[in-house]
């Protein structure tokens, strides 16, 4: 709505400069300023009445009609070519320092001129000075100078342009940089009622999973994007080398036996990349990325990076079935993006980290895979991916994984405040000579203004090698279902930081042949403190990004 109401301003601020013009020039002095001032007297004493007009007669020179003319065509093709993110530097920024040029100096215009102009430049910031792409703060999409920043997800996945960020932004001469992270201080009871023998390991109740984040990038002359990125985890100083309890998670391992009812501490490490894209128009990116450790072009964003899954402590007992690449120990990865549409292909280290997390892991790029993206709209982000992994288990060596992976991401807008994001995505591993495992995922959080409420439900195939039931090594698949249900308050907002107290619990459908082990329904339940960047687009800022990018 708002880039049709461009040409009615444009034209209204036009025919007002005229008549501002007209007013403070005499009708002979128009037609022939070169005319000599012998026959002027009479006409002089007039302009020396308003000789305090004549400052802003000199300042109103640059509204005149053809400047006027040039900018707002330019202003209507920045916004009717898909808001492109990557003309920040060069078409957006040199609007906004035309129009803060004027700005200064309406208030010494006419009032009624004043006023006019005024509004026009506030319609124009608000145009282009959005909170996830550009103006003030000059943000824009990691891998592209045509996306918006929101569209930014962990390694080079897509999520919805209408998906809300939580990060601290700054913006220096030459780069734009945001931090963002989370840190969960958590009392964890797993199968609080003790209904199976394995909750007898699951002894230790507090943890702090967490991780944190900085990226960078800086365009390169017109057509090039520079980006860095990097991602530490303290999870073994504040969880230990095991991990934190999880009834049916399984991967990694501990002192070189697999975890099992764990899920694994992160690398301190977690993340280290370069990528430069190279823009070929507004429609096409080609990107080049890097990553050591990074994440291949496989699945859909990390679980931690996914906003459905903000609230949520817990990793998903699919994680080594959808996400578990997020750190890889060498990842290069080529990109090419047409409009919507984007294509990836990774070569990439099939090896899990293993058991030192200050260590960086020998890359081995023995692995490939491949991803389709589409963003139809702002709602929705959908991918396909497939990955060929070689030997990524240190304790069997000789096993290779076929994973694929599809899923739908979902995010919408329901206030300045409020949003509601969804995920649902399906992961199969497959051993080479072997049945697929399948598993699937739905979770979903709605964030009002202080209050939260959230779920997951997951039901996945694990084998009894998997988890550890059967000492000769059985393959039989067990269906795992769980069900997680939690709320949290946002209890205090400072030095823009959120604190949330949070609290959930989880349900665990346990097949008949491992209730002996587990129980027939455990239970876990777990009360948290929350700490986390806010919402940039709830804080400051008055547009959400589903108003911005619908051409992308």
């Amino acid at each position: 709505m708002k880039v049709f109401l461009i040409p009615i301003f444009s034209s209204l601020l036009l025919i007002t400069s005229r008549v501002t013009l007209a007013q403070h020039h005499h009708p002979t002095t128009t037609q022939n300023p070169a005319t000599p001032n012998t026959k002027k007297p009479a006409t002089k004493k007039p302009a020396a009445k308003p000789k305090k007009a004549t400052v802003p007669k000199k300042k109103a020179e640059p509204i005149k009609k053809d400047t006027l003319a040039v900018t707002m065509h330019q202003h209507s093709d920045s916004l009717n070519t898909g808001k492109a993110l990557g003309k920040t530097d060069t078409s957006i920024i040199g609007h906004h320092d035309h129009f803060q040029k004027i700005e200064p100096q309406k208030d010494s215009l006419p009032g009624k001129d004043s006023s006019i102009h005024e509004g026009h430049v506030m319609q124009d910031h608000h145009q282009h000075e959005t909170p996830d792409t550009m103006g003030k703060n000059g943000m824009r999409h990691a891998y592209s100078l045509n996306l918006p920043m929101s569209r930014n997800s962990s390694g080079t996945a897509w999520q919805p342009d209408a998906t809300p960020m939580y990060g601290y932004m700054k913006m220096t001469k030459n780069w734009n940089l945001m931090f963002h992270g989370s840190a969960f201080l958590r009392y964890n009871h797993q199968d609080i009622f003790r209904s199976g023998i394995r909750s007898d390991s699951l002894t230790d109740r507090f943890d702090l999973p967490n991780w944190v984040m900085m990226m960078a990038d800086r365009k390169i002359n017109h057509r090039g994007l520079l980006a860095f990125t990097v991602m530490l985890s303290a999870d073994e100083l504040t969880m230990g080398g095991n991990g934190y309890p999880l009834l049916f998670q399984s991967g990694e391992t501990f002192n070189g036996k697999p975890l099992i009812d764990r899920q694994h501490p992160h690398d301190f490490v977690s993340g280290l990349s370069a990528a430069y894209t190279h823009m070929l128009n507004k429609d096409m990116d080609l990107t080049a990325y890097l990553g050591y450790p990074g994440e291949p072009a496989i699945g859909p964003p990390a679980f931690m990076h996914r906003i459905s899954a903000i609230n949520n402590p817990d990793a998903p007992l699919g994680h080594h079935w959808q996400d578990a690449t997020h750190i890889t120990f060498g990842v290069a990865t080529l990109g090419l993006r047409y409009k919507t549409l984007k294509f990836e292909v990774s070569n990439f280290t099939g090896r899990e980290p293993d058991e030192n997390r200050y260590d960086f892991d020998q890359p081995r790029f023995d692995s490939w895979s491949y991803r389709f993206s589409i963003n139809p709209n702002d709602n929705f982000a959908v991918q396909f991916s497939q990955a060929f992994i070689k030997s990524p288990e240190a304790l069997e060596p000789e096993e290779h994984i076929t994973r694929t992976t599809a899923s739908v991401m979902h995010s919408l807008i329901l206030g300045e405040k409020t949003h509601l994001t969804s995920a649902m995505i399906w992961g199969i591993n497959q051993k080479w000579e072997h049945r697929p495992e399948h598993s699937a995922l739905l979770e979903s959080n709605l964030q009002m203004n202080r209050i939260a409420l959230y779920g997951r439900y997951e039901s996945i195939q694990k084998s009894g090698h998997e988890l550890n039931v059967d000492p000769n090594g059985s393959e039989k698949l067990f269906p795992v279902n769980a069900l997680t249900l939690g709320t949290s308050y946002n209890f205090l907002h400072a030095f823009k930081t959120n604190f949330r107290i949070g609290v959930q619990g989880s349900a665990f459908f346990t097949p008949s042949e491992l209730r002996g082990l587990y129980g027939k329904l455990p239970l876990s339940a777990e009360i948290y403190l929350h700490v986390l960047p806010i919402n940039m687009n709830a804080h400051g800022n008055k547009h959400s990004t589903m108003q911005h990018h619908s051409n992308h």
